[in-house]
């Protein structure tokens, strides 16, 4: 008996701990209240809210005790307002369902309870989707791409809302909630630069082969119309079909805008990027802002910067930038991924292990052809049990029962060193044993890592100790050929990201899209 008395008393216990655990989450989730001071309510049928098929919306609803709340005329007007002009940011008002709401907004006299609670209903909903969507983008990168690794960016934006509701800060929750960065501001700026351009009727330029100073040739005419239009000739033109001083000028200018080789030559490339028109220009800025909303808000103080398109690194500290360099990119078959992580390690005199992909792609048809391929590359290759295995016995058919590792030096395929920081895709900085690559300027070339121009000075930039890590100090670690890891102790994150478009001074900057993102992209946001 005292038995079952014990047991009843623990499990009343037990119950008590677990509903007041139950109750204290409860009023952890709680939202704040909704303050009405200025405005007319109506109840809403639950079954109204419950049609959206939205918890948010639910529980947004739940802190006003199931009670419209936009009586308010102001309130109702700037939120119909910026839905209707979510273009200027970008965004399709299409996704809004701005002209129902104008609508209702015209007949707001004439509304019954019913309607002006679905009213209600509308203008939460697509305010608190424009905000999300003005936050952290439309799309979900991951679902979009296998190569990207953008960290999650959450909002809790019923409770946003709600606060800037009731202290009348919506105007600042809009403002806030955008992304801090300077190129998100240059994109924002490129979109209404673009918008002040006419539309174009300039035919596309057909032509072949390439164009120099002083050439005459029929496809000048429409080129010059294209360099009028985009405002890198200034002035009125004879459009005459002679390759003039002027138009050489005018078309450098062009191409440095476009990240192209500013040489003047008129040749495929700059061809191509003349044939863009004003609206796949417009397409290209729209999906780069919603890339920019994937992207952290503020990013570290300290970080280096790669944008894969612009084939970049930049490494900026307190907000100045200390260092910059050309890197060398993935090709479109091996893309660079899209990532952030922290800097870690540095490695001098690295070792190389051929990875599967270039084992499998490269190595293994050329050593069919040739089995000292290897060999002249200083790579060595291993059994399972560690021991070295001539070329001559190596089993074309068992290419991935071995360990291929090339040895230090001048001529290994990472260079002299490389810069390790964690990620799933075995990727990192690196020199590279094609050093001429920098001088190109269609650097997507690599096997997916990032190789860096001058990588030597940039690792004595970040351990920054000129007692210790001097430059003296590296050369000769480097001399030894000994591979030699040094912890990174500053903290910089890195962001290895990718986008085409901005604007510099009142101009438009385009990158060519190596990896065809942009469109395919525009067209899911439409979509």
């Amino acid at each position: 008996m005292n038995k079952l008395y014990f047991l009843l008393i623990l499990c009343f216990i037990i119950s008590c701990k677990k509903e007041q655990k139950n109750t204290l989450q409860k009023i952890k989730k709680a939202l704040p209240a909704i303050v009405i001071t200025d405005a007319r309510t109506i109840d809403i049928d639950t079954a109204l809210i419950n049609a959206y098929k939205s918890k948010t919306l639910k529980q947004f609803y739940l802190s006003s005790d199931n009670k419209t709340i936009w009586g308010n005329l102001k309130k109702r007007s700037y939120i119909l307002s910026l839905l209707k002009k979510s273009d200027e940011l970008g965004l399709n008002p299409n996704d809004y369902r701005v002209k129902k709401m104008e609508v209702y907004e015209t007949q707001i006299n004439q509304l019954n309870n019913k309607q002006l609670a679905e009213y209600d209903l509308l203008l939460t909903h697509n305010f608190e989707k424009y905000v999300i969507h003005l936050y952290e983008g439309k799309l979900n990168p991951k679902y979009l791409y296998r190569d990207w690794a953008v960290e999650d960016k959450n909002l809790d934006i019923n409770t946003a809302l709600i606060k800037s509701f009731n202290h009348n800060t919506l105007d600042s929750l809009v403002e806030n909630i955008q992304s801090k960065n300077q190129t998100y501001k240059q994109l924002l700026k490129a979109l209404k630069l673009i918008n002040s351009f006419p539309e174009d009727n300039i035919k596309t330029i057909e032509f072949a082969g390439k164009i120099v100073l002083k050439d005459t040739n029929t496809a000048l005419i429409n080129i010059k119309k294209r360099l009028l239009y985009w405002n890198d000739i200034s002035g009125k033109d004879s459009l005459t079909a002679i390759y003039d001083n002027k138009t050489f000028e005018a078309v450098k200018k062009f191409q440095a805008r476009h990240g192209l080789a500013p040489d003047g030559v008129i040749g495929a490339s700059t061809i191509h990027a003349l044939n863009f028109s004003k609206e796949k220009r417009k397409h290209q800025i729209i999906a780069n802002l919603e890339r920019w909303r994937w992207y952290p808000n503020e990013l570290s103080e300290n970080h280096f910067i790669v944008n894969i398109p612009d084939y970049s690194l930049k490494v900026v500290e307190n907000q100045d930038t200390t260092a910059v360099r050309n890197v060398v990119v993935g090709t479109s078959k091996r893309k660079t991924p899209v990532l952030t992580s922290t800097l870690k390690t540095i490695v001098f005199n690295p070792t190389w292990t051929v990875p599967p992909t270039i084992l499998k792609e490269d190595v293994v048809p050329a050593m069919k052809r040739n089995r000292n391929y290897l060999k002249n590359k200083n790579i060595t290759i291993y059994d399972t049990a560690g021991h070295v295995v001539d070329p001559a016995n190596w089993n074309e058919n068992k290419p991935r029962s071995y360990r291929y590792i090339q040895s230090p030096g001048y001529n290994n395929s990472l260079g002299l060193i490389k810069i390790l920081f964690p990620n799933n895709y075995s990727v990192y900085l690196h020199d590279t044993n094609h050093r001429n690559y920098f001088e190109r300027s269609n650097r997507s070339l690599s096997s997916g890592c990032v190789r860096v121009e001058n990588p030597l000075e940039l690792a004595q930039h970040i351990l920054d100790d000129s007692k210790n890590w001097s430059k003296a100090k590296i050369d000769t670690i480097i001399a030894r050929k000994k591979t030699t890891s040094i912890r990174i102790t500053k903290k910089y994150k890195l962001y290895q990201w990718y986008w085409t478009a901005w604007s510099e001074k009142n101009q438009l900057i385009f990158r060519y899209d190596v990896y065809n993102l942009d469109e395919d992209l525009y067209s899911k946001l439409r979509n």
